[in-house]
């Protein structure tokens, strides 16, 4: 009993459970509770240093040399845990209240450094009073040592620097596309204190070492702001005015749904001669990784419009010495066929129609025009006619309580008003027009006769509408993926019932 109770009041056994106490409790139950590891740091330190000195043992002054081996040994190792619980409370300290709002980079790197000079510290102290070793002798040898090092690592110590500069200077931050000197272009993962890491459009992971990019010549396409700005040229005959193909063009831009309208989109003419007008088309996008999706629309926009303002493409300018195509021949291929006729061409809606059949339905087509800022239907209405654009632009938007939400913006060559032609719903949202606009309508009754002479024409419709009908909930973010193999068959259906077939 006596060897029992002589064991618990040796100063090292009850040093050696106090330190392992206040590890398994700071270090594994409270890792994920920072101010209240902070606080069982604290007071267990505080509790070690109070039992130490209890004992005689001064951890900050060397221990007495006449004492027997095993003696040193033991105070040693209780010096050893006492530096080593300082460290760990002062490293709590930094982390817990070493905060700069909205610079996390800043925080972790300057923590960090912090951190290292305390374990710096605590690693001398305890060479200093608990081997008795003369620190500043140490030091001043250990300066050939770091030479020898620095040469050994100069590259990554270089890249470690560097990445302390590139930390604080933060020309970039993690999800911004830089754009580096040799051409490279990526997405900003990850950054480090050796290299940062980017991923490439086609998802392929480039590791650039701080240093070379701290040298390097760097494009931050997501700063100062997010969005990022587009310019695009096209050219066209010069067969009207200058003025005119501005005004269509910034019809194009008013047309998109993929940029923003603030900063305002423009378009200018910046040459003229007898071969083209070239114009200047500038906007900006959300996010540089919507540049390629804008581009297209763009493109696409620029070709409806065009068309259905009879604007002819010219030649790039490196072709100015090829022999240049006839007017007269474009202008009679554009002719060829009527203008409800190529609108009937240009839609996927009766892509399945014979010559014959759209001929038919061509000829009960009417042409109507509507004034800038004009309802044409409003959400819910039925609208019984087929409207295929001619000109202009027009915006489709839905209302669901307080929230009101722009669906899409539509362009000559497209159509609205299928839902209530072909199964008698209402308007998926309220149709108003931004410009002036010409359409043209088939009504219910011009096409009830082609469907009843060839029936298989309502799954075609059904299954068109089912696609487009899916195309809008995915704007909604309201699409499920059986939604389109249910709905093509209700649709059909519901086609059957309303034409009687």
């Amino acid at each position: 009993m006596s060897n029992i109770l002589n064991i618990i009041v040796d100063p090292i056994v009850q040093t050696g459970i106090l330190a392992a106490v206040g590890a398994l409790i700071t270090r594994v139950l409270l890792r994920h509770h920072p101010k209240r590891r902070l606080i069982g740091q604290l007071g267990f330190f505080l509790a070690l240093t109070a039992l130490l000195l209890y004992h005689g043992i001064i951890p900050y002054k060397s221990g007495p040399s006449g004492a027997p081996v095993l003696q040193r040994v033991s105070i040693a190792i209780a010096k050893i845990i006492w530096w080593t619980n300082a460290a760990w409370s002062l490293i709590s300290i930094v982390r817990v209240f070493l905060i700069i709002e909205r610079q996390p980079n800043e925080v972790r790197l300057l923590q960090d450094l912090i951190v290292g000079v305390i374990y710096v510290g605590a690693i001398l102290s305890v060479i200093a009073y608990v081997f008795d070793a003369p620190v500043g002798t140490l030091i001043a040898t250990s300066g050939a040592i770091a030479i020898v090092l620095g040469l050994a690592l100069q590259s990554t110590l270089s890249d470690v620097f560097s990445g302390i500069a590139l930390n604080l200077a933060r020309p970039y931050g993690i999800g911004d596309w830089l754009v580096l000197g040799d051409g490279f272009e990526g997405k900003v993962v990850e950054t480090n204190w050796r290299a940062t890491h980017l991923v490439t459009g086609a998802n392929d992971l480039i590791i650039v070492p701080n240093s070379d990019l701290a040298k390097a010549r760097l494009t931050n396409l997501s700063s100062p702001a997010r969005s990022h700005g587009v310019t695009l040229t096209v050219r066209f005959r010069p067969t009207t005015l200058p003025s005119a193909m501005v005004e269509v063009m910034d019809s194009v831009l008013i047309n998109s749904n993929s940029i923003l309208m603030d900063p305002q989109p423009s378009a200018q003419v910046t040459s003229l001669d007898a071969n083209a007008a070239q114009l200047e088309l500038t906007f900006s996008v959300a996010d540089v990784r919507l540049v390629g999706k804008a581009r297209t629309e763009i493109f696409d926009l620029i070709y409806r419009h065009a068309k259905a303002s009879g604007l002819v493409l010219a030649q790039p300018p490196e072709a100015a010495g090829a022999a240049i195509v006839a007017t007269t021949d474009d202008a009679s291929a554009f002719a060829q066929h009527s203008t409800p006729r190529r609108l009937l061409d240009a839609i996927t809606l009766f892509a399945s129609l014979t010559d014959d059949e759209k001929e038919a339905l061509t000829s009960t087509m009417v042409r109507r025009t509507f004034r800038k800022e004009e309802i044409l239907v409003e959400q819910g209405a039925v609208l019984n006619s087929l409207m295929i654009i001619r000109n202009g632009i027009v915006a489709i938007t839905r209302r669901e309580e307080a929230r009101l939400t722009e669906l899409v913006r539509l362009a000559p060559g497209e159509f609205f008003g299928e839902a209530g032609l072909l199964t008698g719903a209402g308007e998926f949202g309220t149709i108003k027009a931004l410009t002036f606009v010409v359409v043209y309508e088939i009504t219910q009754e011009s096409l009830a006769g082609l469907m009843r002479d060839r029936p298989a024409i309502c799954e075609e419709l059904g299954s068109m509408l089912s696609k487009r009908a899916a195309t809008e909930l995915v704007r909604l973010n309201e699409y499920h993926d059986d939604a389109g193999s249910k709905s093509a068959p209700r649709l059909t259906a519901r086609i059957r019932q309303l034409f009687n077939i």
